[in-house]
């Protein structure tokens, strides 16, 4: 099987910067900022009033735009159903005419960037998983489309006003992330070696202690199920770059899984609260930076979400 890469990573975060104590003595936390320290969360992000979902979308995709021209397909994922749509719900209201919930910003990026040979397509229902989600649609693209070189992958996702910057004893962020899926092993790519993901709806409307207790007994299963699907071992995985949730859920793992610790990298969760969708490309940058990949080294990417759906991704460094 013809291998593919991804390459080009980005991210964008609201302008806003708050620490836990402010959010806290402002009502936009359910937990005390005491407990929220305790999981190892400090500081997260809100856009500002007139920012929206697509203009972070924008923000992530404007520095590697020349590496997406051309691209023959746009995978724009939205966590929260609400970011699937940039049109007017005051315009809607006053004329009850459905076309101003039909503004897609798959369709606006398309144009605002002109990548006008690329086909569009939305994402939605895989909340916080939906990075991951891209990842494996654009592989499955690439693989059944023999013409095709390259798909620009895209999460973006804002809380509306007011609303509480907490879910699942998570502090939350807003922000987009970006890359791009294509045949050709640029500088800095991974190889694309194995997706995988689960999802049991019956737990879609799960309390939050209920997904807690679930997260171990899935995570442990969808771990196992993909290092199975790579023909690999837990020993093998040189990485293992998570999402910004508890940072003893990974602590638990890595023991059941006999993974050292010291491979586990989830380092912007202090200064960045869990970015709905974009850890992964958060904690991946932030590990490139560092210096410590090394050719052929092979990462676990995991993510779990609403849904419920867990997915991983397991790249290799060329």
């Amino acid at each position: 099987m013809e291998s593919l890469y991804i390459d080009s990573f980005k991210y964008a975060l609201g302008e806003r910067k708050s620490h836990v104590n402010d959010s806290a003595a402002a009502g936009r936390l359910f937990s005390s900022a005491e407990d929220m320290k305790a999981a190892g969360f400090r500081w997260h992000y809100m856009c500002e009033p007139g920012t929206s979902a697509y203009d972070l979308a924008c923000a992530a995709v404007r520095p590697i735009a020349d590496r997406a021209a051309g691209a023959d397909a746009i995978v724009y994922a939205t966590c929260l159903p609400l970011n699937a749509n940039v049109g007017s719900e005051e315009e809607w209201r006053s004329s009850r005419d459905v076309k101003h919930l039909m503004d897609f910003p798959v369709s606006r990026l398309q144009a605002d960037f002109k990548l006008d040979g690329a086909i569009a397509i939305g994402l939605n229902q895989q909340a916080c998983t939906s990075m991951l989600g891209s990842l494996r649609i654009a592989g499955a693209m690439l693989a059944t489309e023999p013409s095709w070189q390259r798909v620009l992958c895209v999460t973006a996702d804002r809380f509306p006003e007011n609303a509480v910057y907490e879910q699942a004893y998570n502090v939350i962020s807003d922000g987009a992330a970006a890359c791009v899926v294509t045949r050709e092993p640029t500088e800095g790519a991974f190889r694309l070696v194995a997706s995988h993901q689960i999802t049991n709806g019956g737990l879609g409307m799960a309390s939050d202690d209920e997904t807690v207790g679930s997260y171990f007994s899935y995570m442990h299963r969808l771990i196992a199920q993909t290092l199975q699907r790579a023909e690999m071992k837990a020993a093998e995985v040189d990485w293992v770059v998570t999402q910004n949730t508890n940072d003893v859920a990974w602590t638990v793992l890595a023991h059941l899984f006999k993974i050292d610790t010291e491979k586990v990298v989830s380092v912007t969760l202090p200064d960045a609260g869990h970015v709905i969708s974009a850890d992964n490309v958060l904690n991946l940058t932030a590990l490139v930076e560092s210096g410590r990949i090394k050719s052929g080294d092979r990462l676990l990417l995991t993510m779990a979400g609403f849904g419920l759906n867990w997915q991983a991704t397991i790249l290799e460094a060329v």
